[in-house]
């Protein structure tokens, strides 16, 4: 079964069917990375610019170091770098293309990484496995939308249900493409009051709800970094009711999210 279908039944609701993976094709090419650098860069497009990050810089692999992948919003966008930092010479770590958005985002995108840089989606392109997966989903579920525009008296992105069942996928996803992998969840750091679009409060009830899934995959490890962040909320706030975090706070959450994947590497 290919990918395309994979999706395509995850979309059915037929979570039950034993897929073997398929993201590396038995016989590898040697990389070129001249092309997928060429081919990381169109895919990441103006990322770097908009969020002045060199988070989305190609990353040339060290051989026989573990490869690390991050999915997140502009939350890990902004702590990558820091994670890459604390990580040189021990990991290769990249992380996604973009920004991750909701949970219902999480595997298209993960199929579009996968089909742009890998083998045989890209001839001569990466042909790595992944060792280690950090992931985030929530806080782009949790907000309030009216057409584009935050705005608390809009629809939400996806209800409490909704994300449970996403995040169901997305275990299930994980577990069956990349089954040899350690999958790291991080919970959804807070909302403050006064936030546009978002509730204070809410990250709790999602992260709650997102424990109560991860109960079916114990060995999907829990990275609480809303716990670690929650106490350095004013402190670490780009202004008030911002969901987002000064450099003291990216750095302090990239250096956290360093140190649990440590101990996996």
């Amino acid at each position: 079964m290919n990918r395309k279908e994979f999706v395509q039944l995850l979309g059915a609701g037929a979570l039950s069917l034993a897929v073997a993976p398929n993201a590396f094709c038995a016989k590898r090419r040697k990389i070129d990375h001249s092309i997928c650098q060429i081919t990381w860069d169109n895919l990441c497009g103006n990322m770097a610019k908009v969020y002045k990050t060199d988070a989305f810089d190609y990353v040339s692999p060290i051989k026989k170091k573990p490869y690390v992948f991050i999915y997140g919003d502009s939350i890990s966008i902004m702590y990558t770098s820091m994670v890459q930092q604390c990580l040189k010479g021990k990991a290769n770590v990249y992380r996604l293309f973009k920004n991750g958005g909701s949970s219902r985002d999480f595997i298209p995108n993960m199929e579009k990484l996968h089909s742009t840089m890998f083998q045989p989606g890209l001839k001569n392109g990466w042909n790595f496995k992944w060792d280690i997966i950090h992931f985030n989903v929530g806080l782009h579920d949790l907000k309030y939308l009216k057409g584009r525009h935050l705005d608390k008296n809009g629809k939400q992105v996806s209800s409490l249900e909704e994300y449970k069942r996403n995040l169901n996928q997305i275990c299930h996803y994980l577990k069956t493409q990349f089954p040899k992998a350690i999958i790291i969840f991080a919970t959804t750091t807070s909302v403050p009051e006064n936030s546009k679009g978002r509730f204070k409060g809410d990250s709790a009830k999602y992260n709650r709800a997102a424990k109560e899934v991860l109960v079916s995959y114990p060995d999907i490890i829990i990275n609480d970094l809303y716990s670690f962040t929650l106490p350095h909320q004013k402190q670490w706030a780009q202004a008030p009711g911002n969901v987002h975090y000064n450099q003291a706070g990216f750095t302090a959450q990239g250096k956290e999210v360093a140190r649990v994947i440590s101990e996996y590497l």
